[in-house]
């Protein structure tokens, strides 16, 4: 990871246009390809940012440029860089899920059949370069679903299936794999994201999942 800490301002060029002037902030350039900008307050959130895959161009007269596949552009413009230090973070070893998004993606996978009929399980917590993915399984055309869950659904779950979603279509196994959604409450601006990335979205009900009744074993 890289940590810049700089005076810049920020144009974002793409579906719509947006302008941060000039004031110092934290620009993060991470080993998966994102830069993020941010300010001394929000907590977590940037002010903007760019997802990956992604390219960062340090070009002549400090304006550095990023660029999606979509060919959408981030423009930075270094008016003084206070900070500049690189950290190499290595592997992370995943967050450690509490007990009820534990417990949600269980029973969701055990009754993978909430999202359809018809559709199946392939595996929980599935593998990948980033972390694992809660749920992969398939619907009722043989397609491949990535379920990303959580109990309170918001923009940095989207931007986490995003990611996920970019690897997984990667597999000519796996692809063409699609995305839900999933959360016991989704916050409209994620639901907004979502279905722009054509990512689909599920409210569940973990009092309901949690006391269906186990009939694998019963015979009436």
């Amino acid at each position: 990871m890289r940590l810049v800490i700089a005076r810049c301002s920020v144009d974002y060029a793409g579906r719509l246009t947006a302008h941060l002037p000039s004031a110092p902030r934290l620009i993060l350039i991470k080993a998966d390809g994102s830069v993020s900008i941010h300010a001394d307050d929000r907590a977590y959130k940037p002010l903007n940012w760019m997802s990956p895959p992604c390219t960062l161009k340090e070009g002549d007269g400090d304006v550095w440029t990023v660029v999606n596949k979509a060919g959408e552009k981030l423009i930075i413009t270094m008016e003084e860089v206070l900070h500049d230090s690189s950290h190499e973070l290595g592997v992370d070893p995943g967050l450690i899920k509490d007990g009820v998004e534990a417990h949600l993606q269980e029973l969701l996978a055990d009754r993978i059949e909430t999202l359809g009929d018809g559709w199946t399980l392939i595996r929980r917590e599935y593998p990948t370069a980033i972390g694992p993915v809660d749920i992969l399984c398939r619907d009722a055309d043989g397609g491949t679903v990535a379920v990303e869950l959580k109990r309170r659904g918001e923009i940095d779950g989207v931007e986490q299936l995003t990611r996920y979603l970019e690897l997984l279509n990667r597999d000519p196994h796996l692809a063409p794999v699609k995305g839900i959604f999933a959360a016991q409450e989704i916050k409209p601006q994620a639901r907004v994201l979502a279905t722009d990335r054509g990512i689909g979205c599920v409210v569940l009900d973990y009092d309901a999942l949690r006391g269906i009744e186990d009939d694998k074993l019963r015979l009436f």
